[in-house]
């Protein structure tokens, strides 16, 4: 099948909101939309929700939506884009309230506010930190606080997700937290202030769920399912041992919880982070025993699993199954409808050097691959 370009796409799609994040489909939401609108259904099911920009998308034009991200900072940005239906007002005196708390030291401060005291170099005590002092003082007095605050499930997280985006604004990171900057990014020198996320009406009763992608798909029904999964490495000589999609935005996950969990490393991830605790079968780099990837293998399994009428997958040419693999696997899954192939600059994490090792044998360029299918 000769994938289709779109040359002409016109899609007008609805603003959404989220943090710089790895796996955004922020420039593909156009494509997305419009394979979507292709096959007319009522209900999506955003499997891979992440920050639930896709989700936000479909939410606004009409569609009721089913979200579903197995990290609980997704299902706050979930709950508070999906499920709100109190207006700016209601939450702008708790805003302005956290705002004007003064800073304290506190846990956050002790393991990731770093000091500049006019130095460029973002090391505190031998490490490196995602964020300066002023900010982290700030974070320890409004996170604490939050907890304080009576606020039920959805408007705590409205509000957890305004400290998110705010935070966001001024880190000193490549958009992730497996590595930060060596010197400080000019943002990180702003002082943190916290606004209403950008919310908005919707008439359908969305779903928000917070698991595997496995349990989920089971108990949702839909008319359109909508699968992006975290990419694996292309390279099998990969060692088995690396940071795995849930360790990137392990502090966005110690911020939800403020459980103060034991860390470990030079960035002082979560140790519920680790690789052998945190793995996903989506990026899995080797083979079974029947020669086949396992990550072809899962994606063939929630396929199987699916219940809805029509899917998308998008998957990236720089994760483990090429085009190639995908589409002898996805040709006997069901009827592919329509095929886009959208090119854009690699993602700034291609570009780190512990990727870059792993990842010489890659194509170049990174090319973005998204399959209609009829099951």
């Amino acid at each position: 099948m000769t994938p289709s370009l779109f040359p002409d796409l016109i899609f007008n799609f609805p603003e959404t909101e989220g943090v710089k994040y790895a796996g955004s489909k922020l420039k593909l939401l156009p494509y997305i939309l419009q394979l979507a609108h292709k096959v007319k259904p009522k209900t999506v099911f955003d499997g891979f929700a992440g920050t639930t920009r896709v989700s936000q998308a479909f939410a606004q034009l009409g569609y009721k939506v089913i979200s579903n991200d197995i990290a609980v900072w997704s299902k706050i940005f979930g709950l508070c884009y999906l499920k709100n239906k109190k207006d700016d007002n209601f939450y702008q005196e708790i805003i302005n309230h956290l705002n004007a708390l003064p800073g304290k030291d506190g846990w956050f401060t002790e393991n990731y506010g770093g000091v500049s005291d006019g130095k460029s170099s973002s090391e505190t005590d031998g490490f490196k930190k995602p964020w300066q002092i002023h900010n982290t003082r700030k974070l320890d007095a409004i996170r604490e606080e939050i907890d304080n605050l009576s606020l039920d499930e959805i408007e705590k997280a409205v509000v957890l997700t305004s400290l998110i985006l705010a935070l966001d604004k001024v880190d000193s990171t490549l958009g992730h937290f497996s590595s930060y900057l060596n010197e400080w990014s000019p943002r990180s020198f702003n002082r943190m202030k916290l606004k209403t996320p950008r919310l908005f009406e919707s008439e359908n009763e969305h779903e928000v769920y917070n698991n595997d992608v496995f349990k989920t798909v089971e108990k949702v029904e839909a008319d359109l399912a909508y699968f992006d999964p975290p990419y694996g490495s292309n390279n099998e000589k990969m060692p088995p041992s690396r940071v795995r999609y849930a360790a990137y935005y392990h502090l966005w996950t110690t911020i939800i919880l403020n459980d103060k969990p034991q860390v470990f490393g030079k960035v002082k991830r979560r140790c519920d982070t680790s690789d052998t605790l945190a793995s996903s079968a989506f990026e899995e780099f080797r083979r079974s025993d029947s020669g086949r990837f396992m990550a072809v293998e899962a994606i063939e399994k929630l396929l199987a699993k699916t219940s809805a009428k029509h899917v998308i997958l998008s998957y990236s040419s720089s994760g483990k199954a090429t085009a190639e693999e995908l589409y002898e696997m996805l040709a006997q899954s069901g009827k592919i409808l329509d095929f886009v192939k959208v090119d854009y600059k690699k993602n700034v994490m291609a570009t780190m050097r512990w990727t870059n090792e792993w990842t010489r044998e890659i194509e170049k360029g990174n090319q973005e691959l998204l399959f209609l299918i009829e099951k």
